[in-house]
């Protein structure tokens, strides 16, 4: 290998698209001093995109619990400006200032590049002693049994397998992989420094090596891809960091002190990996977001990387408060715990789900803590009563093997809401939250009423059950399909001054009329078969009768609407 450092401060390795819609590729300190001037983070893939996100949300909630926007040192803490560390009590009103100053003069202070330039060796790929989200070969031979280290060659991963759009391991090739068989595993730098903050993110568990421990445990996936992730995007890429900046979580409440930050790269690694080994879940945001899955240590031949990965445990998710960004699973007495996206619900929209984003007088109680966070934004007048909130999913499923749990799939989606809409105080049956929820729940009505029509018209053409159901499940998607852009359109231009009942009745009408012409498409396409019918339980049954069924159901439930 040539090169002895690649520096994350200095080194171009962060995709971005900027405000003339180029690509390019910046470094830590142009991403921050500039960020106004970015669109959006651009990486290969969006999953990618959210772990960098977080990636650069630890840096500012770090640098931020610490120093004012005016570039002080809160009063109530002390701090050692060599390691930039502190214990503070409960800054709720200081770190709202600090949010609602940098958000106004739209750009980040001095303090967060003297940072930078202080933590430079964590931030180095290629560092000797403490490489990037690494550890070095001494420590990883004294993390993994003798006949794993790395004199013998074992337990690597290739970088076509931690390349989430290969994902390929040497048992099963991918045949549909954007790279060629002869270059699947080559990679830049920057490249890699991308894959390896996704890979700590979204890891799966095919490895066979894991660090020792007295206890047996389970080895971390990755934590992100134990989530249904929610996060805030902004007109620009500084909209979108302060937006998510969450410098008074909800946790708060909890009576836990937060608001020392320490991210994985302020710990030495095997303090860090000790702690993981103890079981003890991370106790601050910052920590949170640079949570590893992996010890990994990097042997290079050349500019050719042999990576090395021993698994860390899994982090207990139960009561996880902490984490903002994910919706939540409210079950009769069992622990709250993140929802989960399976591949059966990878078709589903955010706007299906609208009751797990918001408080409603129907839902669970238990909204992301990202919405909250905006939410009390909104309620001190540090965002306008009339600001587009624009709320976005994304993230990867895996393939529902227990013994794998590779990625499948990628999903994305967003939904704009006004802020006066989302955040209405009035949360009974007036209110615009539940008002939504209860639209969003005659919606899915409609849609098993048609569920329930298709299933007999597949019944009708002799189709085995099984095949009845996935005729059904085809013909509800065609549905919600057609229902997802415009229900989107509408959410958006909802306002705190409408006639809430005429604009319910706008969105009742329009869902009709297009669950009606689904069915309608059924009904056009008739066989003799379906349109003769048959004889069941003494009647006759036939398409037109089940159809007549159908549009009453649909009729009865806009009207009741």
């Amino acid at each position: 290998m040539d090169r002895k450092h690649f520096s994350l401060v200095t080194e171009p390795w962060i995709k971005v698209i900027d405000e003339n819609n180029r690509e390019q590729e910046i470094s830590l300190e142009t991403l921050f001093r500039n960020a106004a001037q970015y669109r959006q983070l651009a990486g290969e893939m969006k999953s990618q995109d959210l772990a960098i996100l977080r990636f650069l949300l630890a840096i500012l909630t770090t640098v931020y619990s610490r120093y004012s926007a005016e570039g002080q040192v809160y009063k109530w803490q002390n701090i050692d400006e060599k390691s930039f560390k502190f214990q503070g009590k409960r800054p709720e009103r200081d770190l709202l200032a600090t949010w609602e100053n940098l958000y106004n003069q739209k750009k980040f202070t001095s303090e967060l590049f003297e940072y930078l330039q202080s933590y430079a060796n964590r931030f180095d790929l290629l560092d000797a002693e403490t490489p990037f989200y690494q550890v070095t070969r001494e420590e990883y031979d004294s993390l993994v049994p003798k006949t794993k280290s790395v004199g013998n060659g074992k337990g690597t991963v290739a970088v076509k397998q931690i390349n989430r759009t290969i994902s390929e391991s040497n048992n099963k090739p991918d045949i549909f992989s954007p790279n060629a068989p002869l270059h699947k595993d080559d990679v830049s730098f920057s490249e890699l420094t991308r894959w390896l903050i996704t890979y700590q993110n979204f890891t799966a568990v095919t490895d066979k090596t894991k660090v020792k421990s007295k206890e047996k445990f389970s080895v971390s996936k990755g934590w992100l891809y134990d989530l249904d992730p929610v996060f805030a995007v902004g007109n620009n890429l500084f909209e979108t960091l302060m937006l998510n900046l969450v410098l008074v979580p909800q946790s708060v409440r909890l009576g836990k002190n937060v608001f020392t930050q320490r991210p994985a790269w302020e710990l030495p690694a095997l303090d860090y990996i000790q702690l993981r080994l103890d079981n003890n879940f991370p106790q601050n945001i910052a920590q949170l977001y640079t949570t590893w899955s992996r010890a990994i240590h990097i042997e290079w031949n050349g500019n050719r990387p042999t990576i090395f990965s021993a698994g860390l445990p899994k982090l207990d998710n139960e009561d996880a408060f902490l984490e903002p960004m994910t919706t939540w699973k409210v079950k009769d007495k069992e622990p709250i715990k993140p929802t989960l996206r399976w591949l059966n619900s990878l078709g589903r929209a955010m706007w299906r789900n609208f009751g797990q984003y918001i408080s409603t007088q129907n839902s669970n109680g238990v909204q992301p803590g990202i919405v909250a966070w905006l939410n009390n934004l909104q309620s001190k007048n540090m965002i306008q009563p009339d600001f587009s909130v624009h709320l976005a999913t994304v993230g990867l499923i895996n393939d529902g093997n227990a013994t794998s749990q590779s990625p499948a799939a990628e999903f994305a989606d967003e939904m704009r809401v006004n802020a006066d809409v989302l955040f209405d105080k009035d949360l009974t049956d007036a209110g615009w939250p539940t008002r939504i929820e209860e639209t969003v729940v005659r919606t899915q009505k409609l849609g098993l009423y048609l569920s329930y029509f298709a299933k007999n018209v597949a019944n009708l053409r002799g189709l085995s059950p099984s095949v009845q159901t996935d005729f059904a499940n085809q013909v509800t998607a065609e549905y919600y399909s057609q229902l997802n852009v415009p229900f989107y359109e509408w959410l958006a231009s909802l306002s705190s001054q409408d006639e809430r009942s005429m604009r319910i009745n706008e969105w009742n009408e329009k869902a009709a009329y297009i669950v009606m012409e689904t069915g309608q498409k059924l009904l056009n396409t008739a066989t003799p078969r379906e349109i003769r019918g048959q004889i069941k339980d003494e009647k006759l049954e036939n398409i037109f009768i089940d159809y007549r069924i159908f549009k009453a159901s649909v009729m009865k439930t806009i009207k009741n609407g």
